[in-house]
């Protein structure tokens, strides 16, 4: 029998496949990852969607999502767009949102709750400067739990 591949290796798999995987695919591997606390969230985050057939993984493409800014734990901008010229810019009608600790599929690590909107993203450690987020929306309950990852940009 072969040996389970380690959580960075199970991640790295899953966003390196072409084409949609299955959500219990996904969320078996988020599972396996630990908690982020919210001074590793702080800071300019590049997204990156997992499509497992979730509508937003369309959506976000099409808007040109560009990831999260985290100032603080109460200040952050959870959606960042390109806008025409290819600048990032943070899209207004989802306003802001603030992170806290919460337990989600077991694990207590740090999620990000919109001021606007019933939603939440919660976040496990991949590797340093690479955290995997699972979004649970109340208005999109039956299209299941998004998946995307973020990669920390350098700051300039």
């Amino acid at each position: 029998m072969a040996d389970e591949p380690s959580p960075l290796d199970q991640f790295s798999q899953l966003v390196q496949r072409i084409g949609t995987i299955k959500e219990a695919e996904v969320a078996a591997a988020y599972d396996r990852l630990k908690s982020v606390t919210a001074d590793e969230l702080l800071g300019r985050w590049q997204g990156f969607s997992l499509d497992t057939g979730h509508p937003l993984h369309r959506l976000l493409t099409t808007f040109k999502w560009a990831g999260k800014d985290f100032h603080s734990v109460d200040d952050v901008d959870p959606i960042m767009m390109y806008n025409a010229q290819d600048e990032r810019v943070w899209y207004q009608e989802y306003g802001h949102a603030s992170l806290r600790q919460v337990e989600y599929r077991g694990i207590v690590s740090t999620a990000m709750i919109y001021d606007r909107f019933p939603i939440i993203d919660s976040f496990r450690y991949v590797a340093d400067n690479v955290v995997m987020g699972a979004m649970e929306n109340k208005d999109m309950k039956d299209s299941g739990t998004y998946y995307f990852y973020l990669k920390k940009l350098e700051m300039n």
